[in-house]
């Protein structure tokens, strides 16, 4: 009678379980949705004075109007800005998410130089799987704090180490170029890029294993198999991440792995997470080793070495209470700088050689200040005859830059 009498109590104590999870799950649901639409109430109110573009619909902005591809979405970020030359920027919705399109350097400089705007947009959060919280990423105390312990391992005599590893690969750069004198118009980037990376990778010595920078040699030959191991995926995830943020309706996680884009995405950054696993225990394994062998062999140990790079910094750094880095910490740095250490500087440098492509006078001017500083031999040959500084061209300086010599 007993065993009879509990089965209804079970199922009703089961329907009401049921109820009270479907129950709190739709409340959960509605004050996350309230808690979505104070906010972008307030942001649109606050952000009513800026222009925005055509277009727009409620809930999703301006997200069917946005180009896929990086080419038309660049084009179209362009036909944008252009055709509102006359205010200092724009908005665009993502979903509920403005976005603000700055332009005017002026406008750009009071966010950049700011000590206290340095919290990330929300934006930022789709790149965390990729490179977790390191500089790019983390803000307030963490991010103050990762940036004093760093610091140091950016200063001018650690760099100048590393002149000739510079030097080498600019050379490797310009004897590329040269091929291409006279010749037909042709896409220098990956030129760049490969440039950019191979000097990353021997600065860092260590960012991939000495015999792969020594022998892979990215600009001079195997291009192919760093393009596999490493380029590959880094723009094949730089892609993602973008289209990501483009698609509103990619941004939850679950959902977002429904799709071939999220699948694509969890592959890739599994190949990334473990090319600088591999890297970082590569490297940690050598230092032992060497540290083991300090007293048979004084000459090629580490306390003995001069160049010290920035992995190996890394794994030596502490912070005031003489903590070292966290494996994690290590990974998350090394994530960023393998990525935007080569990456934005490729950028940069493409720039720069479009813009004395622009102006053949300014480029005329650097070229004889280039032969005033460093004589005959230019600055690739070498460093030992004398202190001939970058300094002395006063011509190259970011302040002529801005004074409107390009």
């Amino acid at each position: 009678m007993v065993a009879v009498w509990l089965v209804p109590v079970g199922q009703k104590l089961l329907l009401w379980g049921a109820l009270s999870a479907i129950t709190l799950v739709g409340a959960t649901l509605i004050l996350s949705f309230l808690q979505m639409m104070v906010t972008y109430a307030r942001n649109w109110l606050q952000m009513r004075p800026i222009p925005s573009i055509s277009g727009a619909y409620p809930f999703l902005g301006h997200a069917l109007i946005l180009k896929e591809g990086g080419t038309e979405f660049f084009q179209q970020v362009i036909y944008y800005t252009e055709s509102n030359r006359h205010v200092p920027m724009i908005k665009i919705w993502l979903g509920t998410v403005p976005v603000i399109v700055m332009y005017k350097a002026e406008i750009i400089e009071v966010i950049l130089t700011s000590s206290k705007q340095i919290d990330k947009s929300y934006l930022y959060r789709f790149v965390e799987p990729w490179l977790g919280l390191g500089l790019l990423t983390s803000t307030g105390n963490k991010w103050r704090s990762r940036r004093k312990m760093l610091t140091p391992t950016f200063h001018f005599t650690i760099l100048e180490d590393f002149l000739d590893v510079m030097n080498e690969q600019a050379n490797i750069l310009v004897n590329k170029l040269e091929k291409h004198v006279d010749g037909e118009k042709f896409n220098c980037f990956f030129y760049i890029t490969l440039c950019a990376l191979d000097i990353i990778c021997g600065t860092s010595h260590g960012f991939v294993s000495r015999a792969m920078v020594h022998q892979i040699g990215t600009q001079a030959m195997h291009i192919l198999i760093y393009q596999l191991i490493h380029l590959h995926p880094v723009y094949r995830m730089s892609d993602l991440i973008h289209r990501r943020i483009k698609k509103i309706w990619f941004w939850h996680d679950v959902l977002y792995l429904l799709f071939k884009d999220g699948r694509d995405h969890r592959r890739n950054l599994k190949i990334l997470h473990n090319f600088t696993t591999n890297v970082i225990n590569e490297r940690a394994n050598e230092i032992k080793r060497d540290e083991e062998r300090k007293s048979d062999d004084r000459g090629t140990t580490l306390s003995k070495r001069k160049r010290k790079a920035f992995l190996d910094l890394l794994l030596n750094v502490m912070d005031d209470e003489g903590n070292k880095l966290s494996f994690e910490a290590i990974q998350e740095e090394v994530d960023t700088f393998m990525f935007e250490g080569h990456d934005t500087t490729a950028a940069g440098m493409n720039w720069a050689l479009y813009l004395l492509g622009c102006h053949p006078e300014v480029q005329k001017k650097l070229g004889n200040e280039l032969d005033e500083v460093f004589g005959m031999y230019g600055p690739f040959t070498t460093y030992t005859e004398g202190p001939k500084s970058l300094k002395q061209m006063a011509f190259l300086l970011i302040k002529n830059v801005q004074s409107g010599l390009f």
